[in-house]
């Protein structure tokens, strides 16, 4: 049963209902009318016969919050919220708002300032809007904050069933981590779309995601927004290469949840990961009858993921003799025209194409006008899906402009367990997301630790090497002393030495850094040019490589673990991977493997490669000081000094939450 509460939107919404075939009772309620959409209509939420399973308020801002309390004393299942004016816009809207979820009480609201939700499995549509979905027994459920955003998810056209669509608003009473509970645990649910802003309950946020990746049920986020999180931390240099975005990132990268950066590649993305499933590897081969096609197709995977792997010499033996001696085997493939519109020689052209070490196999095919004689091209396409069938392999069939994918082709491909893609990159960028998600499955689940509540101040150098020192961090021998004192402290550390300023972030730009100081009279200016207390300690030769290594809490998030090029370059070049804390040993690897600095950590061109087990046993480390100092906000090594065998932290910033 439900419950329509309001006028013209709410009948807006009985129709919707109708139309999605809903088989359970429309109640309409108004004081004044009669009728709605053919249905006769309660005066009063009290004339029903019985509580709603849900309701749709949509009524003014003020009678919501009357209509919600009366729905939640008489029992409804839940009340979805259509009026803005609240939070949202400030000022008396965030005591209205606040008024809204104390008449709820225990009642799931969804709202407000929302679109409603559409259950097309079941044809529910509380929704005051036209929307574009059918009934479907199972599909993709897609959740966004935005109300518009939503409306247009509904009425786009790939051949993807749409299970629901849920609008949040401003989330006043049910999230986004309650949505994916409820829909990781909903068999008719095969995919999951977010759009999100932001996360409240991170935790359950992660719970939920990694069931749906026990589960095998792809989840891709669009996460719009920012955060003034790094305003906080403005002395480190790692608040001014990554924040909260980065620490977003991490968290769905550890999640399995695959991030896009538009509304498009959102719908792709998941069309060709809940079509696919996950992929074993990264293997790709690319079909295609041109040359040119062939040669986007690699331009376009350059910045991807994937592999294009050569032929064994075996398997483009088999492959040529398909094929007239005027065409080259190379991967990606241009199989030419030769054998256009021969459906038999096509399949068996794409079959031993694909009778290989492939993960995944692509189809660049564009088809002509609705108005125009596409006759000849459906050979092409049949026989890429029969060989995708007879071999076993994954395959997409993607058209060079998404004008030119028939919606006939779409079905075709998806009835044959296969998908269509409107557009050779989205078409990558899916199959790059799909093995992505097929090894990150293997990998284990972990725990996180976080949290901010007070405003952070940075310690003096001296004070955050004593705490590295602390947790097993190689640091020079150092004396913290008055200027006049720094010649004689460099007789007892041993010189060559280095003079610092105690105090103060970024001491090498502002002149606060002296270095190779080999002698007494070199110490001692450096030191009286300084002024107050001065560090001097022993220089640390034989670098491979400078580092920045840095652990930053980031609310909601957790802990973000940032590594990346170090020393006075390390904004210049902003060489950085980001990883949530705690990560394995094989993830610390993986993200440097990713840095540009990479082959000179790996002993490039016969150079001895770094200890890279010192920088993992640093990770770690940092991992113990974050946990055993619950005050702590961010620690900063720059540079680490990456040697063959250790690696020492020469300058470190820390900062910590100052209780009051």
């Amino acid at each position: 049963m439900l419950a329509f509460v309001g006028g013209d939107p709410a009948e807006v919404a009985i129709r919707q209902c109708m139309a999605l075939g809903f088989a359970g009772d429309l109640w309409p309620v108004h004081p004044h009318r009669s009728t709605m959409a053919g249905l006769p209509v309660f005066a009063s939420l009290g004339d029903l016969p019985s509580p709603p399973d849900a309701a749709l308020v949509a009524v003014n801002r003020n009678a919501t919050v009357e209509v919600v309390g009366q729905l939640a004393k008489m029992g409804a299942g839940a009340a979805i919220c259509y009026a803005s004016g609240y939070a949202e816009v400030g000022g008396d809207g965030v005591g209205l708002q606040e008024a809204l979820v104390a008449a709820a009480g225990d009642m799931p609201l969804v709202g407000p300032n929302c679109y409603g939700t559409v259950s097309a499995t079941v044809g529910a549509a509380l929704w005051p809007d036209q929307q574009g979905l059918s009934r479907v027994d199972r599909g993709v459920a897609l959740v966004t904050q935005s109300g518009n955003i939503g409306l247009n998810l509904t009425m786009q056209d790939r051949a993807m069933g749409i299970s629901h669509v849920l609008t949040l608003g401003n989330q006043a009473g049910l999230g986004v981590e309650d949505c994916l509970e409820a829909l990781v645990g909903d068999p008719s649910v095969s995919g999951i779309g977010l759009h999100v802003e932001a996360l409240g309950d991170v935790a359950r946020f992660e719970a939920a995601c990694h069931v749906a990746l026990e589960a095998g049920i792809p989840i891709v986020v669009l996460k719009t927004g920012s955060s003034d999180q790094g305003a906080l931390i403005a002395a480190s240099h790692t608040s001014s290469l990554v924040g909260n975005e980065a620490a977003y990132g991490a968290l769905f990268d550890r999640s399995g949840v695959r991030r896009v950066r538009s509304i498009p590649e959102l719908l792709d993305t998941l069309l060709v990961m809940e079509k696919l499933g996950p992929l074993p590897g990264r293997r790709i081969v690319s079909l295609s009858c041109s040359g040119g096609e062939a040669s986007v197709v690699a331009d376009s995977s350059e910045t991807l993921d994937l592999e294009f792997p050569e032929f064994e010499p075996a398997h483009a033996s088999r492959i040529a003799d398909t094929l007239t001696d005027l065409v080259t085997v190379s991967n990606p493939l241009d199989y030419h025209t030769f054998i256009w519109g021969d459906e038999a020689r096509l399949t068996r052209c794409f079959t031993e194409v694909m009778d290989g070490p492939v993960d995944a196999a692509v189809l660049v095919l564009d088809f002509p006008r609705s108005d125009l004689d596409g006759s000849d091209w459906w050979p092409t396409l049949h026989a890429f899906l029969d060989a995708a069938q007879q071999t076993g392999t994954a395959g997409v069939v993607a058209s060079s402009m998404a004008e030119n994918m028939p919606p006939e082709a779409e079905e075709i491909a998806v009835a044959a367990g296969q998908v269509a893609v409107r557009g050779i990159t989205p078409a990558l960028s899916g199959l790059e997301a799909a093995g992505w998600w097929g090894r990150r499955r293997q990998l284990p689940a972990v725990d996180r630790v976080g949290g901010l509540s007070y405003p952070p101040v940075t310690i003096t150098e001296y004070e955050a090497k004593s705490l590295l020192s602390e947790v097993g961090i190689r640091v020079p021998n150092s004396e913290l002393v008055d200027a006049g004192e720094a010649a004689r402290a460099a007789e007892r550390i041993g010189r060559p030495v280095v003079v610092k300023r105690s105090g103060g972030a970024h001491k090498t730009e502002s002149g606060g850094v002296a270095l190779d100081l080999v002698d007494s009279a070199s110490v001692q200016e450096a030191a009286d040019r300084m002024g107050g207390q001065v560090l001097v300690e022993q220089q640390v030769d034989g670098a491979l490589v400078e580092m920045l290594v840095a652990v930053r809490r980031e609310p909601p998030v957790g802990w973000l673990l940032t590594m990346g090029a170090g020393g006075i370059l390390v904004e210049v070049m902003a060489d950085t991977r980001s990883l949530l804390l705690p990560a394995s040993a094989a993830e610390v690897v993986a993200a440097l493997e990713g840095l540009a600095i990479w082959p000179i950590l790996a002993g490039h061109r016969g150079r001895r490669a770094a200890d890279l087990d010192a920088i993992i046993k640093v990770v770690e480390s940092l991992r113990s000081l974050v946990l055993d100092k619950p005050d702590l906000v961010e620690v900063e090594i720059n540079p680490l000094l990456v040697l063959g065998d250790g690696a020492v932290a020469v300058d470190a910033l820390i900062t910590m939450e100052v209780h009051e």
